[in-house]
């Protein structure tokens, strides 16, 4: 192997880039998608928790249908799925059928993060699989600060429609690069559904996935309320906000990268490190937000602790149940979207009964539950080394 990236590595950080696109760039065109399809825009907002609730749902199902089938395979019938989803929104002439659509290609999102985890690390050298498995991420990350804005531009241009249209090109695109460039894994073993699902009788999975969720739902507490914080906390204008979400958004890709190579040095004292210090710079990061000034470096480092925990958590749910990874890695991306969903809730009633200024202070809280059950997993658990 290269020092450098197989390229069949940098197929999988595409769709991972179209799979981002598709997810977040409905919330910059809610209010087209609204009046097209005859609907209201918290209608039409359901369309993202029907999506969310599509990826911690589908994905575990769709892996134990397709469990006999080869990783490169799996993968390409999952882009499959998220192209044709695409393709149905384009189409859609009213709210069901696009909401349908959502749900088709959601099916795609949790298990190719959770296959295409394990196929990058399978793609490198031993040392280097947890950052193989960070880049990929950066995938989905780099959708936030150029796909969604390049996506919302094109789709009030030239309708919302035809945003969908392109990304399911994009997922194309993907589609042929892993026919063309992914090799086959020949050591992969045969599937076999009764040791995928024997998997889901341990504890030590389900205590694994519940650390992912609380660990990560406090930074959707916190990013789904992101602007009117900048606006209404800090003093921004709302013009300016964009700027600083491609702030937040670099920090982010440079996070995922750098918990990778963490992840690589040494799974739990990375993750124990990543955590503890969110908790604590969320407190520090309450003082910020009153200056204009210290919220610039704040948020790019709120961007670089938040998801640096990403490529950390995936990567060690591999050594938690390692004779089912497939099925172990897709449900640790319904963990993390539950954690999503769970988090923006929380955020909500905070929002609705506390200073909007407090809500970085209730945040921290949810991660610090996600910090005492790892403790207590890594007490009491020896867990394998990931694959």
């Amino acid at each position: 192997m290269t020092k450098k990236y197989p390229i069949a590595l940098w197929t999988l950080v595409i769709g991972a880039f179209a799979i981002g696109m598709t997810e977040f760039v409905i919330m910059g065109l809610l209010p087209e998608v609204a009046q097209d399809v005859h609907s209201t825009i918290p209608q039409a907002g359901q369309l993202i928790t029907g999506y969310a609730l599509g990826v911690a749902v589908g994905g575990p199902i769709l892996v134990v249908i397709t469990y006999k089938m080869a990783q490169k395979n799996l993968l390409m019938l999952l882009m499959l799925i998220f192209c044709i989803g695409n393709l149905l929104a384009t189409v859609a002439e009213n709210y069901s059928f696009l909401m349908a659509s959502r749900l088709i290609t959601s099916l795609a999102h949790g298990s190719f993060f959770g296959v295409g985890a394990i196929m990058a690390a399978n793609l490198v050298e031993y040392s280097r699989r947890a950052s193989a498995m960070a880049l990929m991420f950066t995938g989905l990350t780099v959708a936030n600060i150029l796909g969604v804005p390049f996506g919302t531009f094109i789709g009030q241009q030239l309708g919302w429609r035809s945003t969908f249209f392109i990304i399911a090109i994009i997922g194309f695109i993907t589609l042929i690069g892993i026919f063309l460039l992914v090799p086959k894994n020949k050591e992969q073993k045969k599937g076999n559904i009764k040791q995928e699902l024997v998997v889901l009788k341990s504890g030590n999975l389900w205590l694994a996935l519940l650390i992912a969720m609380f660990s990560f739902g406090s930074v959707f507490t916190l990013v789904t309320y992101i602007t009117p914080v900048l606006t209404d906390v800090t003093g921004y204008q709302s013009s300016t906000v964009s700027w600083l979400l491609v702030v937040f958004g670099l920090g982010v890709t440079f996070g995922n990268i750098v918990g990778g190579k963490m992840a690589d040095w040494n799974i739990n004292k990375s993750l124990f490190i990543s955590l503890s210090a969110l908790v604590v710079y969320l407190f520090i990061f309450y003082l910020f937000q009153f200056s204009a000034i210290l919220m610039v470096p704040g948020i790019f480092i709120f961007g670089v602790l938040a998801f640096a925990m990403i490529p950390m958590l995936q990567f060690r749910i591999l050594g938690v149940s390692a004779d089912a990874p497939t099925l172990a890695s897709t449900l640790n991306q319904s963990a993390l979207n539950l954690g999503n969903a769970g988090g923006a809730f929380i955020g909500g009633m905070s929002v609705e009964y506390l200073p909007l200024k407090d809500l970085v202070l209730v945040a921290p809280f949810i991660t610090v539950i996600g910090l005492l059950l790892f403790y207590v997993q890594v007490q009491t658990t020896k867990v394998r080394n990931p694959l």
